[in-house]
Protein backbone atom coordinates (compact mmCIF):
# COMPACT_ATOMS: atom_id res chain seq x y z
CA UNK A 1 0.00 0.00 0.00
CA UNK A 2 1.45 3.36 -0.98
CA UNK A 3 1.23 6.64 0.92
CA UNK A 4 -1.68 8.05 -1.12
CA UNK A 5 -3.76 4.89 -0.71
CA UNK A 6 -3.04 4.94 3.02
CA UNK A 7 -4.24 8.55 3.26
CA UNK A 8 -7.41 7.77 1.28
CA UNK A 9 -8.25 4.79 3.46
CA UNK A 10 -7.63 6.75 6.68
CA UNK A 11 -9.91 9.54 5.47
CA UNK A 12 -12.61 6.99 4.60
CA UNK A 13 -12.34 5.56 8.12
CA UNK A 14 -12.30 8.94 9.88
CA UNK A 15 -15.90 8.84 11.16
CA UNK A 16 -15.51 5.25 12.35
CA UNK A 17 -12.31 6.10 14.19
CA UNK A 18 -14.01 8.94 16.00
CA UNK A 19 -17.07 6.87 16.95
CA UNK A 20 -14.98 3.98 18.24
CA UNK A 21 -12.65 6.23 20.24
CA UNK A 22 -15.63 8.13 21.68
CA UNK A 23 -17.17 4.86 22.82
CA UNK A 24 -14.08 4.19 24.96
CA UNK A 25 -12.86 7.64 25.96
CA UNK A 26 -14.97 10.52 27.29
CA UNK A 27 -12.79 13.50 26.50
CA UNK A 28 -12.70 14.69 22.86
CA UNK A 29 -9.05 15.64 23.17
CA UNK A 30 -8.21 12.11 24.35
CA UNK A 31 -10.13 10.75 21.35
CA UNK A 32 -8.12 12.94 19.01
CA UNK A 33 -4.86 11.84 20.65
CA UNK A 34 -5.80 8.17 20.39
CA UNK A 35 -6.82 8.48 16.72
CA UNK A 36 -3.63 10.34 15.88
CA UNK A 37 -1.49 7.74 17.69
CA UNK A 38 -3.33 4.91 15.96
CA UNK A 39 -2.79 6.45 12.52
CA UNK A 40 0.91 7.01 13.20
CA UNK A 41 1.33 3.48 14.53
CA UNK A 42 -0.55 2.05 11.54
CA UNK A 43 1.68 3.95 9.13
CA UNK A 44 4.80 2.71 10.90
CA UNK A 45 3.53 -0.88 10.95
CA UNK A 46 1.98 -0.83 7.47
CA UNK A 47 4.29 -3.63 6.37
CA UNK A 48 2.60 -5.97 8.90
CA UNK A 49 -0.81 -5.60 7.22
CA UNK A 50 -1.35 -8.91 5.44
CA UNK A 51 -4.34 -8.06 3.26
CA UNK A 52 -5.22 -4.54 2.16
CA UNK A 53 -8.96 -5.31 2.20
CA UNK A 54 -8.78 -5.63 6.02
CA UNK A 55 -7.13 -2.23 6.46
CA UNK A 56 -10.07 -0.59 8.25
CA UNK A 57 -10.53 -3.53 10.64
CA UNK A 58 -6.80 -3.55 11.33
CA UNK A 59 -6.76 0.21 11.94
CA UNK A 60 -9.75 0.01 14.31
CA UNK A 61 -7.98 -2.71 16.31
CA UNK A 62 -4.92 -0.48 16.63
CA UNK A 63 -7.16 2.41 17.70
CA UNK A 64 -8.88 0.32 20.39
CA UNK A 65 -5.49 -0.63 21.79
CA UNK A 66 -4.41 3.02 21.77
CA UNK A 67 -7.62 4.07 23.54
CA UNK A 68 -7.14 1.51 26.29
CA UNK A 69 -3.48 2.49 26.60
CA UNK A 70 -4.45 6.15 26.97
CA UNK A 71 -7.19 5.24 29.42
CA UNK A 72 -4.69 3.38 31.60
CA UNK A 73 -2.36 6.40 31.59
CA UNK A 74 -5.05 8.79 32.80
CA UNK A 75 -4.63 8.92 36.55
CA UNK A 76 -7.56 11.23 37.24
CA UNK A 77 -10.86 9.51 36.67
CA UNK A 78 -13.90 11.72 36.22
CA UNK A 79 -17.35 10.21 36.42
CA UNK A 80 -19.79 10.78 33.59
CA UNK A 81 -22.03 12.86 35.87
CA UNK A 82 -19.14 15.10 36.96
CA UNK A 83 -18.27 15.70 33.34
CA UNK A 84 -21.80 16.96 32.66
CA UNK A 85 -21.66 19.41 35.58
CA UNK A 86 -19.24 21.56 33.56
CA UNK A 87 -21.31 21.63 30.39
CA UNK A 88 -23.57 24.62 29.89
CA UNK A 89 -27.28 23.87 30.11
CA UNK A 90 -27.94 24.59 26.41
CA UNK A 91 -25.15 22.21 25.38
CA UNK A 92 -26.67 19.35 27.39
CA UNK A 93 -29.63 19.21 25.03
CA UNK A 94 -27.28 18.30 22.17
CA UNK A 95 -26.90 14.83 23.66
CA UNK A 96 -29.69 12.43 22.84
CA UNK A 97 -31.03 10.04 25.44
CA UNK A 98 -29.69 7.14 23.40
CA UNK A 99 -26.19 8.64 23.34
CA UNK A 100 -26.28 9.16 27.09
CA UNK A 101 -27.55 5.61 27.65
CA UNK A 102 -24.80 4.18 25.41
CA UNK A 103 -22.14 6.15 27.29
CA UNK A 104 -23.36 4.64 30.57
CA UNK A 105 -22.84 1.07 29.34
CA UNK A 106 -19.84 -0.91 30.58
CA UNK A 107 -16.87 -0.23 28.26
CA UNK A 108 -16.65 -3.68 26.63
CA UNK A 109 -20.36 -3.72 25.88
CA UNK A 110 -20.31 -0.08 24.73
CA UNK A 111 -17.54 -0.73 22.18
CA UNK A 112 -19.36 -3.78 20.84
CA UNK A 113 -22.65 -1.86 20.52
CA UNK A 114 -20.96 1.05 18.71
CA UNK A 115 -19.09 -1.25 16.32
CA UNK A 116 -22.26 -3.19 15.45
CA UNK A 117 -25.06 -0.61 15.46
CA UNK A 118 -23.27 2.66 14.74
CA UNK A 119 -20.46 1.49 12.46
CA UNK A 120 -22.26 -1.48 10.89
CA UNK A 121 -19.58 -4.10 11.43
CA UNK A 122 -20.70 -7.71 11.24
CA UNK A 123 -20.34 -10.10 14.15
CA UNK A 124 -17.44 -11.79 12.35
CA UNK A 125 -15.66 -8.47 11.84
CA UNK A 126 -16.16 -7.48 15.48
CA UNK A 127 -14.84 -10.89 16.51
CA UNK A 128 -11.63 -10.14 14.60
CA UNK A 129 -11.35 -6.54 15.82
CA UNK A 130 -11.86 -7.35 19.49
CA UNK A 131 -10.20 -10.78 19.29
CA UNK A 132 -13.06 -12.52 21.07
CA UNK A 133 -15.29 -15.47 20.09
CA UNK A 134 -18.41 -14.69 18.04
CA UNK A 135 -20.54 -16.05 20.90
CA UNK A 136 -19.07 -13.38 23.16
CA UNK A 137 -19.88 -10.69 20.58
CA UNK A 138 -23.47 -11.94 20.41
CA UNK A 139 -23.85 -12.09 24.18
CA UNK A 140 -22.43 -8.56 24.58
CA UNK A 141 -24.87 -7.29 21.96
CA UNK A 142 -27.79 -9.01 23.71
CA UNK A 143 -26.70 -7.71 27.11
CA UNK A 144 -26.17 -4.23 25.63
CA UNK A 145 -29.66 -4.17 24.12
CA UNK A 146 -31.15 -5.27 27.43
CA UNK A 147 -29.19 -2.64 29.39
CA UNK A 148 -30.07 0.09 26.89
CA UNK A 149 -33.76 -0.78 27.14
CA UNK A 150 -33.59 -0.60 30.92
CA UNK A 151 -31.65 2.68 30.92
CA UNK A 152 -33.95 4.29 28.33
CA UNK A 153 -37.06 3.12 30.22
CA UNK A 154 -35.67 4.68 33.42
CA UNK A 155 -34.93 7.93 31.58
CA UNK A 156 -38.48 8.00 30.21
CA UNK A 157 -39.97 7.49 33.67
CA UNK A 158 -37.69 10.22 35.01
CA UNK A 159 -38.85 12.68 32.33
CA UNK A 160 -42.51 11.85 32.89
CA UNK A 161 -42.19 12.85 36.54
CA UNK A 162 -41.38 16.44 35.54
Amino acid sequence: MNKNTFIEKVLEAERTLYNVSKSILVNDQDCEDAVQSAILKAYDKLSTLKEEKYFKTWLVRILINECYKLQRKNIIKVSYEECFEFIKEEEKTDYSDLYIAIQKLPPRIRVTIVLYYVEGYSIEEIKKILKIPSGTVKSRLAKGRKLLKTKLDCMEVHYEQF
